[in-house]
């Protein structure tokens, strides 16, 4: 199946480290519990290593979508037609736009795992939102992907 340039699908996951500290807080529940016993120690490894791995696939479960004319951002919906020209944020310059450029009112999606970015305007006239940031592993597509769409 051949995808249009103006669709673009990519999931934020988190990286391998994450879930190897979720390993390290299941351990570390197991350990508290050891003057219980084995049982609660095999419970605490278990449900800590569970609760903590879903904390870390919920947190690294975004997904940055172009699909139907529309930018998806998680549960953000944003028609590209309320959107100006998308600006590719290289590293340096994606820490900026989090950092001391950033402005309150913008929609952000911000993943620090992740060094790129893309910095839209929002062109919407009755929507105080300045810009929408996105981090993304593919800058480039996520661009081409939005300027495709609004032509």
């Amino acid at each position: 199946m051949q995808l249009s340039p103006a669709h673009h699908d990519e999931r934020l996951t988190a990286p391998r480290t994450w879930w190897g500290i979720s390993v390290l807080l299941g351990l570390s529940c197991a350990l508290m519990l050891l003057p219980l016993g084995t049982l609660p120690l095999l419970a605490g490894l278990v449900g800590g290593t569970a609760l903590a791995g879903l904390a870390v696939s919920a947190y690294g479960s975004a997904r940055v979508r172009v699909v139907n004319g529309a930018l998806s951002i998680g549960d953000a919906r944003i028609p590209v037609s309320a959107l100006g020209e998308p600006e590719v944020l290289d590293a340096e310059e994606a820490r900026a736009w989090r950092t001391y450029k950033a402005d309150t009112r913008a929609f952000m999606l911000m993943r620090s795992y992740v060094p790129t970015a893309v910095r839209v305007e929002v062109t919407d006239p009755t929507d105080p939102t300045p810009y929408v940031y996105v981090s993304t592993r593919e800058p480039e597509a996520l661009a081409a992907a939005l300027r495709a769409a609004r032509a």
